[in-house]
């Protein structure tokens, strides 16, 4: 289902984009084209289809690079903290913003 203008209007509020009529035009030809190719994409079967970390396992066997996962830095929570108004159990304590 295309996008109407209205709903490019809403898509554009909720991203804080103001754009000019012949801007919401082109945007919604965008979008519309997007969502095309989303379809088209949703309409291939993936089942069985294993997922892919690289581009190039696709091509050949490629090892994932991954580091030692080792602690490099000094814990300095309570340094950071210092300076904060509100600490409890070390965390941040925020007023609170949503109800």
């Amino acid at each position: 289902m295309p996008l109407s203008p209205e709903d490019v209007s809403r898509i554009a509020d909720l991203a804080r984009l103001e754009l000019r009529p012949s801007e919401e035009a082109a945007m919604r030809t965008q979008l519309n084209d997007f969502f095309a190719i989303v379809v088209q994409m949703s309409a291939v079967d993936t089942r069985g289809v294993e997922p892919l970390y690289t581009p190039l396992a696709a091509v050949h066997e490629a090892p994932l690079r991954l580091r030692d996962d080792i602690v490099t830095e000094d814990d300095r929570r309570a340094a950071n903290q210092r300076s904060a108004p509100a600490v409890e159990d070390g965390l941040f304590l925020v007023p609170q913003v949503i109800e």
